[in-house]
């Protein structure tokens, strides 16, 4: 028998795999604190839209631009699900996604489907490849030694002509990765046709990809803090800075209360390009009539008194005066409260169960999922993960549900350029300030790496993953508990809990905590204790970086 002759053949790659991994092509893997990328020619954007023949329909595109440190994509879902249910018709781009790339589109609140997704994705990816080919090619030819190939190919690659005469040599490189999903979103919302396009901010404003945007009808900066200090700068005017980027001369805009020093650069910003800034004010809870906002925790009331605002300008600028709160204080148009009430975003106050564990003990296994990855949104999210326990403590007492002991257990992990010493401490701190006290915390690599991006499928876990990363975080943890618990910071090493099996899973097991080498095993071993323990209900809380959240939201999904 020949070799090779009873072989399977390899699975072919579905359509939307082949754009995912054309997509993950895009990904540079330079460091991001590389000092090159600040900037790193933005005006090359225009190049890019001249391409796909985009510059009208920006320019006309009714655009709600939005940056801030925390709470911007909050803001960005609740003023998307306000103009929804206003009877626009809208479009959202938001950043990062969770479990697919298409969340980064909406349409109408829904994630744009698959096939308009790789319809877009196609055009834009196979006009672009034209364009940024040609260049290149002209180059070949104007060095060609043979006159009469040099015709057979400009035959073939007529455009190329126009380039020669021109004299055009400059290399456009295909665009990189986020640069490439703003233009895809221009394209897809240019051909849908929305009303309103949404706009969240990636990172920083000035040099994000999505400030080609020269004629927005409002802009709104969210809170600020300390966050991508590699890029932005180390304080918090730097940082503002960057954000007021985003304002353009005439157009108004609004922002929250915010530090002095933030707060002092945004003004001086608006000041210079005539735009009137103003401070959006708290959303009033009485004003929602005894419902709650569709995003949980007390910090989501700043989010949505912003996106009021910015949608009130947005309705009174374009013309349409029918429906407006600006003038108003006692009460919320009938479609204001339904788009902030049924609002939804993943990964942000998030509560789910472990449909594996769930369907034979329902609540045993719950996990909190919260995105938080910088020191102010840690205490935030440890306001919210204590007061949403206690209050599923009271619920149970008032409706005489079985009452168990419950554990709360932390699965953790942070992107290397953050500070865990920053990171950690406000969440201890603002937890026990609740009485909320974590029994383990565990700490695992991430399953999505930032140089792939994933489909909906799960990758086979590396067995040779590097966790040097997730015990330097251990460490960070045990000193932190130990001085909670009235003990003196270690200097040395950690001492580590050995046995068989630990040995075999690769585990480091520590008193107050444990490195696994998988987030599957994690998950795992939470599923045995669990089922090990039917009387204790087990709260995790999941934070630190959005990738984590989605790729727990895929295992527990499932």
């Amino acid at each position: 028998m020949a070799e090779g002759e009873n072989e399977s053949p390899r699975p072919r790659a579905s359509p939307y795999d082949e754009a995912v991994d054309a997509l993950s092509s895009l990904i540079t893997k330079r460091s991001r604190a590389d000092k090159s990328n600040k900037g790193d020619r933005f005006d090359i954007m225009y190049d890019y839209i001249k391409m796909l023949d985009l510059e009208e329909s920006i320019s006309k595109m009714k655009v709600i631009h939005v940056a801030g440190t925390k709470g911007k994509g909050s803001t960005c879902t609740f003023a998307e699900s306000i103009l929804r249910n206003c009877g626009f018709h809208t479009g959202l781009f938001t950043s990062p996604h969770l479990i697919d790339v298409r969340e980064r589109f909406r349409l109408d609140g829904m994630d744009i489907g698959q096939e308009k997704f790789l319809a877009y994705f196609w055009w834009c990816w196979n006009t672009l490849k034209a364009c940024t080919f040609i260049p290149l090619f002209c180059c070949l030819l104007v060095n060609m030694d043979s006159a009469k190939m040099r015709q057979v190919l400009l035959k073939e690659w007529p455009e190329c002509g126009t380039v020669l005469e021109e004299k055009t040599s400059d290399d456009i490189p295909m665009p990189a990765y986020f640069r490439f999903l703003a233009l895809l979103a221009f394209k897809i919302f240019t051909a849908e046709q929305v009303d309103v396009v949404i706009l969240e901010v990636g990172l920083g404003g000035k040099f994000d990809p999505t400030n080609v945007v020269q004629t927005p009808i409002v802009c709104g900066i969210s809170s600020l803090g300390y966050d991508h200090m590699e890029i932005l700068g180390n304080t918090l005017g730097e940082i503002a800075g960057e954000k007021a980027g985003i304002f353009k001369q005439g157009v108004p805009a609004f922002t929250v209360p915010q530090p002095d020093e933030a707060m002092c650069v945004l003004e001086e910003k608006a000041s210079q390009l005539d735009v009137k800034l103003q401070v959006a004010p708290l959303l009033d809870a009485t004003l929602l009539n005894g419902l709650h906002l569709g995003l949980d925790g007390e910090h989501q009331y700043l989010n949505a008194g912003l996106a009021i605002a910015l949608c009130s300008t947005w309705l009174q600028r374009t013309g349409h005066n029918e429906i407006n709160y600006l003038d108003q204080t006692n009460s919320l148009p009938e479609q204001f409260l339904k788009g902030l009430t049924t609002a939804t975003l993943q990964g942000r106050a998030q509560i789910v169960p472990d449909r594996l564990i769930g369907a034979e003990s329902p609540g045993d296994l719950l996990y909190y999922l919260d995105g938080a990855h910088s020191p102010e949104s840690m205490e935030v999210c440890g306001k919210w993960f204590s007061h949403a326990i206690t209050g599923e403590s009271r619920q149970q007492n008032a409706s005489n549900q079985r009452q168990g002991n419950s554990t709360q257990i932390l699965l953790f992990n942070c992107m290397s350029v953050r500070d865990p010493q920053l990171l950690l401490p406000r969440l201890i701190n603002t937890c026990a300030n609740h009485g909320v006290h974590f029994q383990k915390a565990l700490f695992v690599p991430n399953i999505s790496v930032y140089y792939k991006v994933l489909s909906s499928a799960l990758p086979p876990t590396d067995s040779q993953v590097d966790l040097s990363w997730q015990l330097t975080i251990q460490n960070v943890w045990e000193n932190l508990i130990g001085i909670e618990k009235g003990r003196d910071a270690r200097d040395g090493d950690l001492v580590y809990e050995e046995n068989d099996k630990s040995k075999e899973s690769g585990v480091r097991s520590c008193e107050n905590s444990m490195v696994f080498p998988s987030l599957p095993i994690a998950i795992k071993w939470l599923r045995n204790s669990a089922q090990q323990n039917k009387a204790v209900r087990f709260q995790v809380l999941v934070t630190g970086s959005l990738h984590l959240v989605g790729d727990v939201l895929r295992l527990v999904k499932k």
